[in-house]
């Protein structure tokens, strides 16, 4: 299904300022310098979600921010 928002989201750590990415067969959590190299998400509750739940399970602090985007 193509998305037909123009608006993509990143997690961003508070301490830090790196964005979260999604690495290897294990897709485990990495941190990266640019929003090119981070996991989009589509919609911000998605994005708000899964900062939440990062948070609430001690990988934060994590805040969501608006990616300026433009499909292809």
């Amino acid at each position: 299904m193509d998305c037909t928002q123009a608006e993509r989201y990143a997690l961003r750590r508070l301490n830090d300022g790196s964005f979260v990415a999604i690495a290897g067969e294990d897709q485990r959590l990495v941190d990266v310098g640019s929003t090119s190299d981070a996991f989009l998400f589509h919609t911000h509750e998605a994005a708000l979600r899964a900062a939440t739940e990062l948070n609430h399970s001690g990988r934060g602090p994590l805040d969501v921010v608006k990616v300026e985007w433009e499909s292809a």
